[in-house]
């Protein structure tokens, strides 16, 4: 009779502990799907928070190059009926002068490239020519086409002559 017992109490244990092991289970699943569920979510949010950033950023561009734009178009409107080249010349050079200043703002800087030191990791060689002087043999003679920095990153490489 006493085994009886021990044995119905253990079925008993068995099936508590079962039942404990369903339930503990039945947990974990739903705390996954919560998880994954959450995940999700951030992912999708992420996703929108770096597009909406990246228009803004634009936007944020565009606005500044819209009084460029404007002054273009008053220049061009003023300079079609002028032969006055140093009317146009001069309006080109205020335009020009408001243009690298608003990208400065937003920090772009060129690049300082004649009569220094050939870097392959700032420059383009487009060709080499006999240097003009002794000095300028193995740097950079003339500039191409300007290289420009965005904050300490080169956007683009400076296309450059070297003296032989």
């Amino acid at each position: 009779m006493f085994e009886e017992q021990t044995t119905q109490e253990a079925a008993e244990n068995g099936t508590a502990d079962a039942s404990r092991a369903d339930q503990e289970l039945a947990d974990l699943k739903d705390k996954y799907l919560r998880l994954a569920a959450e995940f999700e979510n951030y992912k999708r949010r992420t996703t929108k928070e770096r597009a909406d950033l990246f228009k803004s950023a634009n936007q944020e561009l565009m606005m500044v190059l819209l009084p460029v734009l404007d002054d273009f178009e008053r220049a061009r409107q003023h300079t079609q009926t002028t032969d006055d080249a140093n009317m146009v010349r001069e309006s080109i050079d205020i335009i020009y002068g408001k243009l690298t200043k608003a990208l400065q703002q937003k920090g772009l800087q060129t690049m300082e490239t004649k009569g220094g030191a050939f870097d392959p990791e700032l420059h383009e060689a487009i060709t080499q020519i006999p240097a003009p002087s002794e000095d300028l043999k193995g740097k950079v003679v003339d500039e191409v086409e300007k290289g420009y920095y965005l904050g300490d990153k080169v956007i683009r490489h400076a296309k450059v002559v070297l003296g032989q």
